[in-house]
């Protein structure tokens, strides 16, 4: 009989005495492709991690039997969902708008130069890492340093580096976070060709779009593993159920402009090096815009630039609520008129902020701590909290909450003081379809209220219904501008 090559007997874990995984047991053979999906929160990383070593609370017995056959090393790796990279001393402690401050971002490596290091370490040759690059559109991010990189650069150049290495047995954790249409359809194809050359796939995700290579399929409930037919069969959140807006947010913002945004030839760049070349947008009070481009395209640069987080943005021809950048507003009068969520602000988000701090820091503009929280203000934040609901979670850490409840409690974060600019940076990422759903529901509703909107999102079949106009980037520049959106072309 062919031995497993994972085999797990009475896995056990818990954090602060919540049973996580209990007794579970699992076992992966040869030419098996799992993917585990389900409810957030029902411990799918919690077991990736225990079977990568990367958990200590576990408890049970792992054994795994490698192929001495095949050319792949006899490893287990693990790709997290977040990635986790340090600067030249070893510091992980980074800031949000670090990225685009010019004299500190030379304090991280270069991809370049973390694939040096990776390869080095686990004896690669660096010209079988050029065709992954290539696949996942990333050759050209080589002289980028890390810290430079978006949410959908960094995953892949996590998925660069498993690739490169080919494990015998590799665990993807939300593999497609952050990531175009074309390098999901290059990604699979590339797990399809080392699950036939003998690695073994474990996927953890709630995607539709997934390699052909998978074949079996599982969820956890009550800690244990339970297999189940397909996609199809797979437990989803509860919907939830509609709930009355806030009254505070039921009131139109009031602007005194008729233009939200302004932007006449602008350009940022770095060295000799082009970010954005030349972009021009328009954006009138009450559109709500999708922001498209591949990974690297320069949207996070250009939301960065509305968002006063950009030092260039005095640079630049750049008008916003009616005023022109650098006339004599802080940034401080900015943020106060703009809410946004971010794959980036949500990475660098304070962890040891709870949830109700983590709402109420959004009246601040602050990722930190703060006081002298006014009592209207905490009304609003119970009104949210209830809205949301999270009530029951407004005293944990923001953190530990499964990644669904996160973005919600920093959807309320962003709409806390019913600013009249919303900017939705790919907030779904993670998200399962349903979560989706009522994700983009609110910001439906919410944006019924007169609000501007400006969403990014790579998913078109997940999107909100309300937007009605689209500017697209490709290499910095404008491609392609779109009004009158309909529900089709979406």
């Amino acid at each position: 009989m062919t031995n497993p090559v994972v085999h797990i007997t009475n896995l056990n874990l818990q954090y602060t005495a919540k049973p996580i995984l209990q007794d579970l047991n699992w076992s992966i053979f040869p030419g098996e492709h799992w993917l585990i999906g389900g409810k957030s929160g029902s411990g799918k990383s919690s077991l990736a991690k225990a079977i990568a070593n990367q958990e200590k609370k576990s408890a049970g017995d792992l054994q795994f039997n490698f192929n001495p056959t095949i050319s792949f090393p006899p490893l287990v790796y693990y790709v997290s969902n977040w990635y986790q990279f340090a600067n030249l001393e070893g510091d992980r402690n980074f800031y949000y708008q670090q990225r685009y401050n010019k004299h500190q971002n030379h304090d991280t490596l270069t991809v370049y130069g973390d694939l040096i290091h990776f390869g080095n370490k686990n004896n690669l040759d660096f010209s079988a890492a050029t065709p992954i690059l290539e696949a996942l559109g990333f050759e050209n991010c080589k002289e980028t340093q890390l810290i430079e990189l978006s949410s959908g650069e960094h995953k892949k150049l996590q998925l660069v580096q498993a690739l490169w290495l080919k494990p015998q047995v590799l665990i993807l954790d939300e593999p497609y976070t952050g990531l175009d249409k074309q390098s999901r359809v290059n990604l699979n194809a590339i797990l399809d060709q080392m699950a036939a050359a003998g690695c073994s796939l474990i996927l953890i995700t709630n995607d539709k779009a997934i390699p052909s290579s998978i074949n079996r399929f599982a969820q956890i409930e009550e800690g244990k593993l339970k297999v189940v037919d397909g996609l199809a069969a797979l437990s989803q959140d509860e919907k939830r159920q509609q709930k009355p807006f806030p009254y505070f947010l039921q009131k139109a913002p009031k602007v005194d402009h008729e233009i939200m945004i302004q932007l006449q030839n602008v350009s940022v760049r770095y060295d000799d090096k082009f970010v954005l070349k030349n972009v021009n947008w328009t954006v009138k009070v009450g559109e709500k815009w999708l922001l498209q481009g591949h990974n690297g395209s320069g949207k996070s640069t250009l939301l960065s630039l509305l968002n006063g987080d950009h030092p260039q943005a005095y640079a630049n021809d750049i008008w916003l609520f009616g005023h022109k950048r650098g006339s004599g507003e802080s940034i401080w009068d900015i943020k106060e008129k703009v809410g946004i969520i971010s794959p980036e602000l949500h990475w660098y988000f304070d962890k040891s902020a709870s949830v109700w701090h983590a709402i109420a820091s959004g009246f601040y503009d602050s990722i930190g701590w703060f006081l002298n929280v006014k009592y209207e203000e905490k009304k609003q934040i119970e009104q949210l909290l209830d809205f949301f609901d999270l009530l029951e979670d407004k005293d944990k850490l923001l953190h530990t909450l499964p990644l669904g409840k996160q973005r919600l409690a920093l959807l309320a974060r962003t709409i806390i003081k019913n600013p009249p600019l919303l900017i939705l940076d790919e907030p779904c990422q993670g998200l399962d379809q349903v979560q989706t759903a009522h994700f983009n529901a609110v910001v439906d509703e919410l944006s019924a209220y007169g609000k501007t909107l400006i969403y990014v999102g790579h998913y078109e079949s997940q999107l909100p219904s309300c937007l009605d106009h689209r500017l697209v980037l490709e290499k910095g520049a404008v491609i392609n501008t779109e009004s009158k959106l309909s529900k089709l072309e979406k």
